[in-house]
């Protein structure tokens, strides 16, 4: 089991409905174990977020709540990329002195706009952060209304779907039974391993949101199937490569596929081949996730990547597959395909 504070990064484009979701989230019993960082540009809305919230303590003249942190100078994607990392340090050591009442979970809302690939790339890339805290899953808010057209016209939007664990589709009490469809197909084609849930008034289950990612806190065991979330595709026999194949996406187009690897392998052999693999496709790889069965391991490695970045990677300890298979889940913008399996199984 990893005992690392599981991360959930909460994001959505302007008005999407992520502050009531958090809201919501706080007041359920469940979750009176957490601490959240905000990043809003000014602090408009903070007395709906804190006010009557299990974590607030005396919310009067702009105090918040111990476990709390509001970043307001810039957005985290750009210039609040050292600030993230000195509050995520910040909150740990003050839980570790008991200055802070002890929380088990880290929340981090970020603005409208930001690009989610940079923030998770700043989450693990330094090694006090990587050492006490984890990636649980990232959670976007979709507009039921407006969301189709957001995707369609900014660039943020549509890198927040392709990046998710969990999409969360908002407002659906305003919007038709076409838009809602409408917008459950484009969410499936841009990302087809991300999970979809329709909600009303930021009422939603936080099992569905937090501690969804590698490990089930409940049972203590990994879960690495349902963190992989793997596109649905057929299943191709002992790791071949698709029959049919796979075409160059446009230069705009956000794809996501997996990409079985050849067996047997050695980690050694693939950690630095993974490296250069990251470096080469990196300013187009959103999202590498996998799971390797290494003959040089004691148990199978739970890997993950975010642009140029590869994490150390997680050993799961007393899990195993009955048909062991090495697979990558790759997301990204205008890749080919054909190349990318080749580049990831010839090695």
């Amino acid at each position: 089991m990893d005992k690392r504070i599981p991360v959930t990064l909460l994001t959505g484009f302007l008005g999407s409905g992520k502050t009531t979701l958090l809201n919501k989230l706080l007041h359920h019993p469940d979750m009176r174990d957490t601490a959240i960082i905000i990043n809003e540009l000014g602090d408009a809305g903070l007395d709906q977020i804190f006010a009557n919230s299990n974590l607030a303590q005396n919310i009067e003249n702009e105090h918040i709540a111990d476990n709390t942190v509001l970043l307001s100078s810039g957005c985290l994607c750009c210039t609040l990329k050292n600030e993230l990392a000195d509050t995520m340090r910040d909150l740990f050591f003050k839980r570790a002195l008991q200055a802070i009442p002890q929380f088990n979970r880290l929340i981090i809302e970020t603005t409208g706009m930001a690009d989610p690939g940079p923030i998770l790339a700043n989450l693990m890339n330094e090694p006090v952060i990587e050492s006490v805290y984890r990636l649980d899953a990232v959670v976007v808010t979709i507009d039921s209304v407006y969301g189709l057209q957001q995707i369609e016209d900014n660039t943020e939007a549509l890198k927040q779907v392709a990046v998710a664990d969990v999409l969360v589709l908002t407002k659906t009490d305003l919007a038709s039974a076409e838009q809602v469809n409408a917008l459950k197909e484009k969410l499936i084609s841009i990302n087809p391993g991300a999970t979809q849930h329709k909600i009303v008034h930021g009422e939603l289950d936080p099992a569905f949101v937090v501690d969804v990612g590698l490990f089930d806190l409940t049972t203590k065991q990994a879960e690495p199937q349902r963190w992989l979330r793997a596109p649905i595709k057929p299943v191709q026999p002992k790791g071949t490569l698709p029959s049919s194949q796979p075409q160059k996406s446009h230069d705009d187009e956000i794809t996501s596929f997996t990409v079985a690897m050849p067996n047997p392998l050695n980690w050694s052999q693939l950690k630095p081949h993974l490296l250069k693999f990251c470096q080469k496709y990196g300013k187009n790889l959103l999202r590498l996730k996998g799971i390797i069965h290494a003959a040089d391991q004691t148990a199978p490695l739970a890997i993950h990547a975010v642009h140029f970045t590869p994490y150390p990677p997680t050993l799961l300890e007393g899990w195993s597959e009955e048909e062991p298979l090495s697979r990558i889940v790759i997301i990204g913008k205008g890749l080919d395909e054909m190349e990318i399996r080749k580049a990831l199984t010839q090695f």
